[in-house]
């Protein structure tokens, strides 16, 4: 029997299920969310750096924006809250499009 011991998408239960295993699973604390919420944070952008191809970083990115979603509920922000954040960042100080890399300042 696999041991997971992490969070999970909400449909993975139901999911186990229809394959006829039983998932043994717990709701999470506040606490335990947002920290659970970190750690897949990592996970995912672990995956992210390990795609080699640009079907599975596309997933993986998805899979990115899902945790980071959720991790801005726990801080009080919606997806659309957090992305005006993203626009206004972009508008001030501009995206990555460019593909600026700063070597250094000079005094």
């Amino acid at each position: 029997m696999p041991t997971y011991n992490k969070l999970v998408r909400d449909r993975i239960p139901e999911i186990i299920e229809k394959n006829g295993r039983t998932p043994i699973h717990t709701v999470l604390d506040d606490e335990g969310y947002k920290s659970e919420l970190r750690t897949k944070l990592q996970e995912e952008m672990q995956e992210y750096l390990a795609a080699e191809e640009a079907k599975d970083s596309v997933e993986e990115l998805a899979d990115l924006l899902e945790v980071i979603f959720a991790l801005g509920k726990v801080h009080g922000a919606s997806e659309e809250e957090l992305m005006v954040v993203r626009a206004k960042k972009a508008e001030e100080r501009g995206g990555f499009d460019k593909r600026l890399y700063l070597e250094r300042v000079e005094e």
